[in-house]
């Protein structure tokens, strides 16, 4: 069988992504997307590691539409208005990115000999 929380989905990037960098050593790239459904969008967290996550900072911009291929996780979260009443965030931690819609004012550098 495979694993049951492996996701892939076509995401729209909903703002620019940030870098940080943990312990010196590793580089996390964390954005905001949107998955469009019929009814209601879903706004999800979305994790690049090393360097997948500089190429995403560096080629895509916000709404830009990416196909992500990657593992859910379900982080509890404490929500400081309500008692007793932990709420789950979903991030989704990407493994693989494609580019499917992008901006159409996109320029490409050329490399001059």
């Amino acid at each position: 069988m495979g694993d049951t929380n492996y996701f892939s989905a076509i995401v729209k990037i909903l703002e620019n992504p940030q870098q940080k960098v943990l312990n010196n050593k590793f580089s996390v790239t964390l954005f905001r997307a949107e998955l469009p459904q019929i009814r209601s969008n879903k706004i999800i967290n979305v994790r690049f590691w090393g360097n997948l996550g500089n190429e995403v900072k560096n080629y895509y911009q916000i709404n830009d539409y990416i196909l992500i291929e990657g593992y859910v996780s379900l982080l509890n979260k404490k929500n400081k208005n309500l008692v007793n009443k932990p709420s789950k965030k979903v991030t989704i931690t990407v493994r693989k990115v494609y580019p499917f819609l992008l901006k159409s004012k996109r320029t490409i550098n050329k490399v001059e000999n």
